[in-house]
């Protein structure tokens, strides 16, 4: 029997994301951004628990990187869609970056995050 982990969020990319993108696709140079936001909206999902963070994404879905707190050393955030959702970049100890994109409450997830990571990187220190 595994330990439970308690799901903070669960759930694709800001549907906001998806409608604007598509407007700006009725250009001709917006197609690329169009194009990426439609895979997001398919493919790409986040899980966010008390214990790691899990993305999925890639073509159909297929890519699964997960994190633990304690190899997070910084997370930064960028407000999009006049602040609805946002993006969000978690660098790791090995110096890696995990990009998080349209994050829907960004903010309230990236508080999350970082107090977490904060208690298990204090944890693994002592």
């Amino acid at each position: 029997m595994g330990i439970r982990e308690e799901v903070y969020y669960e759930g694709g990319p800001h549907i906001g994301d998806l409608i604007l993108n598509i407007l700006i696709g009725l250009t001709v140079i917006g197609l690329p951004l169009t194009v990426g936001a439609i895979a997001r909206a398919l493919w790409l999902r986040y899980r966010i628990t008390d214990r790691r963070i899990s993305v999925t994404g890639g073509f159909r879905g297929l890519d699964r990187t997960d994190i633990i707190y304690s190899e997070i050393v910084d997370v930064k955030k960028v407000p999009r869609g006049i602040g609805l959702w946002g993006d969000m970049v978690v660098v790791l100890r090995d110096g890696s970056r995990l990009e998080l994109r349209a994050v829907p409450k960004f903010r309230q997830i990236y508080d999350y995050i970082t107090e977490k990571a904060k208690i298990k990187t204090a944890k693994t220190t002592k």
